[in-house]
């Protein structure tokens, strides 16, 4: 999935911000080409990558069969990981994804 970056993100991540919140919000990652990989409780792999000065590239394979707690809580720090990744809250992100469709550029 791609995300739109708050105006100004994208020299902070590229300057190596991207992988210090990778590894703070999922305690471990390491690089593959030009992507960040890391693994936490229910997402078995979260690829990350900077597209362009707008545009941040997550990719996810989850494992569905985890206790719940454990699919709460990583909900929870995917969510976190987005929002410092990407300087929107939830709300700005869904926002702007609604204003991108409705005028059919998604």
């Amino acid at each position: 999935m791609e995300y739109e970056l708050k105006r100004g993100r994208y020299r902070e991540l590229q300057e190596g911000e991207l992988r210090q919140i990778v590894e703070e919000v999922f305690g471990n990652v390491r690089e593959e080409g030009q992507s960040l990989v890391a693994s936490f409780g229910a997402l078995t792999r979260l690829e990350t990558k900077l597209i362009d000065k707008s545009t941040l590239l997550v990719n996810t394979t989850s494992d569905p069969s985890v206790a719940q707690e454990i699919g709460l809580e990583t909900i929870k720090r995917y969510n976190i990981f987005l929002e410092k990744a990407t300087g929107l809250t939830s709300k700005e992100r869904r926002n702007r994804l609604q204003k991108k469709a409705k005028e059919g550029k998604l």
